[in-house]
């Protein structure tokens, strides 16, 4: 595995989880407790979302030239990235549309994964947020299989760093109440996601 490689499975882990980052600021400040169980299942869901994603990208790759399947990947994960970026934008103007939707509250809000006002995020709880969080680790899983990147690698990478991120991120929210971090990291995500989509054309 070269150099490369790595750098490319380390920058989409930590890009498919900048936002389980984000939330665990959030759950800091607000002193809400997400336990190591429920800080496993969420990285499970990415895990899954990363493999399925990226045996999809995998399958399709077969059917087209590689050129294409790297501007494809590209393409996608730039998409996404672009996406998050402006989410909070759009977020902030569909505010009043959205309040029915479960998934579209907690992306607004995350401490609205807390259904119960308990302070603690339950196994249910984590299940909803897990999937709140998994569109990035989608949009990671499906470049690694369209452009041949290890899916078994990428996967481990988005797992292990969205349990890494989700509790150093809550810890250091609560220790240190630092929302402003908290408040950009959906951008870092969003930029991180195009810078890769770039690499991978150029």
């Amino acid at each position: 595995m070269t150099t490369a490689t790595i750098l490319t499975l380390v920058g989409l882990g930590i890009a498919a989880n900048l936002d389980n980052a984000g939330v665990g600021i959030a759950y800091g400040v607000r002193r809400i407790q997400i336990s190591t169980i429920a800080n496993l299942l969420i990285a499970a869901i990415s895990g899954v979302a990363t493999l399925l994603s990226g045996w999809v990208g995998n399958t399709v790759s077969h059917y087209i030239h590689p050129q294409i399947s790297n501007w494809l990947g590209a393409i996608v994960i730039m998409a996404v990235g672009l996406w998050v970026i402006t989410e909070p934008i759009r977020s902030r103007r569909k505010r009043r549309r959205r309040n029915g939707s479960v998934i579209g509250r907690i992306l607004d809000d995350p401490a609205a994964a807390d259904f119960d006002n308990s302070q603690s995020i339950s196994l249910t709880e984590a299940s909803i947020l897990g999937i709140a969080l998994a569109l990035n680790a989608f949009a990671g899983g499906f470049d690694a299989g369209v452009t041949h990147l290890s899916i078994w690698a990428t996967t481990a990478s988005v797992t292990a760093f969205s349990f890494i991120l989700l509790g150093l991120a809550a810890y250091l929210g609560r220790r240190y109440a630092a929302q402003a971090l908290g408040d950009k990291a959906t951008y870092i995500a969003g930029a991180l996601l195009i810078l890769i989509g770039i690499h991978q054309v150029w």
